[in-house]
Parts: C-alpha cells; sequence; structure tokens
C-alpha cells in the first residue's frame, strides 16, 4: 500500500512539474503532448516559423454574428479574458488604450470572453469604455481552436500577423508597452 501511494504522488509531482513554467506541456489537447511557450516580452516568432492560425466564429457579446474572416489582411489581437479574471480587469483597459492608438494602421482587436455569463461580461466592457469587441465563448470552443498556442491559460493573447499567421503568444497579462512593441514590429513587415 505504501508502495502504491508512493508511486502516485510521484505521478502527481511529475505531472504538476510539467504543467507549470516557460516550456509547460499541454495535455489538455485531445490527449496529445505538446510542448507550448509563450512569446518573450515584445519578441515574435520569426515569420519562416510562423504558422497560420485556425478559423473560428461565433457570437459577438451584442448577439451579432463573428467570423475570423473579418481579421483578413489586418494585423489582429486576440485577447482571451474573463470578468472574474484580476488580471484581465487590469489589461483590458490598457488594450482599450492601445486599440485606440493603433486602429487606424490595420490593427484589429478581438476580445474572446470564456467561463462568464454574457450579461456580466457585456456590463464589465461597459464599465470600462472598451470598444473593439468581444466573442462570446463560453465553452472556450476559441481556445480549443487555437489547440496548438497556450490560449487556455487566462488572460492569454494571441498576435496574428496580415497573413493570418500567429506572430507571437502571451500565456499572462501582457504589459500595454511590450504589446505596443510587438504591434510596431508586426506593422513595420508590410
Amino acid at each position: 500500500m505504501r508502495r502504491l501511494v508512493l508511486a502516485l504522488a510521484g505521478a502527481v509531482l511529475l505531472v504538476a512539474g510539467c504543467s507549470t513554467g516557460s516550456d509547460a506541456v499541454d495535455v489538455n489537447n485531445g490527449g496529445e503532448f505538446r510542448f507550448v511557450a509563450g512569446t518573450p516580452a515584445g519578441e515574435v516568432i520569426p515569420v519562416a516559423d510562423r504558422r497560420s492560425a485556425p478559423s473560428f466564429g461565433g457570437e459577438l457579446l451584442d448577439g451579432t454574428k463573428y467570423s475570423s474572416a473579418e481579421l483578413k489582411g489586418d494585423i489582429a489581437v486576440l485577447n482571451f479574458w474573463g470578468s472574474w479574471c484580476p488580471p484581465c480587469r487590469v489589461e483590458t483597459p490598457q488594450f482599450q488604450q492601445v486599440y485606440s492608438e493603433v486602429q487606424g494602421e490595420g490593427v484589429q482587436f478581438l476580445g474572446v470572453n470564456v467561463k462568464d455569463e454574457q450579461q456580466l461580461a457585456a456590463a464589465f466592457l461597459q464599465s470600462k469604455g472598451i470598444t473593439f469587441p468581444s466573442l462570446y465563448d463560453p465553452r472556450g470552443e476559441v481556445a480549443l481552436a487555437f489547440r496548438d498556442y497556450p490560449a487556455n491559460a487566462i488572460p492569454s493573447t494571441i498576435v496574428l500577423d496580415r497573413e493570418g499567421r500567429v506572430a507571437a503568444v502571451y500565456t499572462a497579462a501582457v504589459e500595454p508597452d511590450d504589446l505596443r512593441t510587438v504591434l510596431h514590429r508586426v506593422v513595420e513587415e508590410g
């Protein structure tokens, strides 16, 4: 019995050690193990190493239908958030500020609200003066579409280039200056 308890404790420690840190193992991806890592602050994935983002869609918090095809040709910032998330409460108004600065440069922002009541999420955005759209995704289907990237942590942010490829990934709150740096680099790519 003691051996069984020790074996189980060792297995728990092994799994816990692989599910945190900068090179975490994603075990929620259909049973497949993939090593995932966020992009360092202010850095972008080299163009040659970028992969196309998946197609996705759904309903915005205001009830209108949305398709990722609406991002075509623009740089996009996808932010996975929830009104219940303390870092999101700080980050979301900061994203609004950056959005206001870059929206005329072919940059779109799209929030992806997860695990929230629709009315609470909409009230949160209204109280913070957020003008960019947010998908209502209570079941996390958009995060699942991005299963090759660690979008299941909240907050997570994915930056897409004009070709619809993933240019940067953040698995925690993003500082506004880091986001500005990444967007500036991706905008300069042409």
